[in-house]
């Protein structure tokens, strides 16, 4: 795992509450890390990890779906 997948899990460990990791290609949302709620906090702490701005209009569940496509959103807003 990465650096910036690193940041993303912890991120995501804090705001849903669980431990264990999921796969960087893990349903984050079938696997009950993310909901609609907890997706808006992710977006916050991911802004100031990584010191990124997230437009509402990017907020679509399939875009945070999984770690691995987490890292590449943010990799592009770098």
């Amino acid at each position: 795992m990465n650096n910036k997948q690193e940041k993303i899990s912890e991120i995501l460990s804090r705001v849903s509450g669980k431990d264990e990791t999921p796969g960087p290609d893990e349903s984050l949302f079938d696997s009950g890390y993310l909901d609609s709620f907890a997706l808006a906090d992710v977006v916050a702490e991911l802004e100031q990890a990584f010191g990124i701005s997230i437009p509402d209009t990017d907020l679509n569940p399939r875009r945070f779906e999984s770690i691995a496509l987490i890292e590449r959103y943010v990799q592009s807003k770098l």
